[in-house]
């Protein structure tokens, strides 16, 4: 959903109120699946180290969502659950120009002794369909790495129009997510 103008956090609550009275059901339910990429569908992969057995702080970064502290993305709201079917709404600035509300339900969590991430659905209203997943990974050599996979299409008219733009915007987003967590876990080998 665009606005000219940022939304209050009043009115982004009643907004995000009435998807989950209306019961919005995700717009994407094939999954992620690397070799496969639904027709018309974009994949994106992005992977960065964040460093040396630093594991459980990328884990507690993930938690507080520190992928989307990034100045021109706020979550609404970062003290949400990371739990399955919990909604967010990543709020965007689209280049000073707008703002996109963008609603996504939790699908995933993975949570094992090397290997902790979620991912999201697109609900109704997001400007594109597509699942998004956020996953940081321990490696037997120590190296632990942030993960950023997403498969999406533009839904939206004004999405579809600016194709090269929501690309771009996609693609500007997994690297200052990857920054994000690299600046809040980076540990130096020993």
């Amino acid at each position: 959903m665009f606005f000219l103008l940022k939304p209050d956090p009043e009115e982004i609550q009643r907004y995000l109120r009435s998807a989950l009275l209306r019961k919005d059901q995700p717009t994407y339910d094939l999954g992620l699946e690397h070799d496969i990429i639904p027709d018309g569908f974009d994949a994106d992969h992005n992977r960065t180290l964040l460093g040396i057995d630093c594991f459980e702080t990328a884990r507690g970064q993930l938690r507080q969502w520190r992928p989307f502290d990034i100045g021109w993305v706020e979550l609404c709201w970062p003290d949400a659950p990371l739990t399955v079917g919990t909604t967010v709404a990543p709020l965007i600035s689209v280049f000073g120009l707008l703002w996109s509300l963008s609603p996504a339900r939790i699908a995933t969590v993975i949570d094992e002794e090397r290997c902790f991430g979620f991912s999201y659905v697109t609900l109704p209203d997001h400007e594109e369909c597509g699942e998004e997943r956020f996953l940081v990974e321990w490696l037997p050599n120590g190296e632990v790495w942030y993960d950023v996979y997403a498969i999406s299409r533009p839904r939206h008219w004004l999405a579809r129009l600016g194709y090269p733009l929501s690309r771009l915007l996609q693609k500007r987003f997994a690297n200052n997510s990857m920054r994000a967590m690299r600046e809040a876990t980076y540990k130096r080998p020993r």
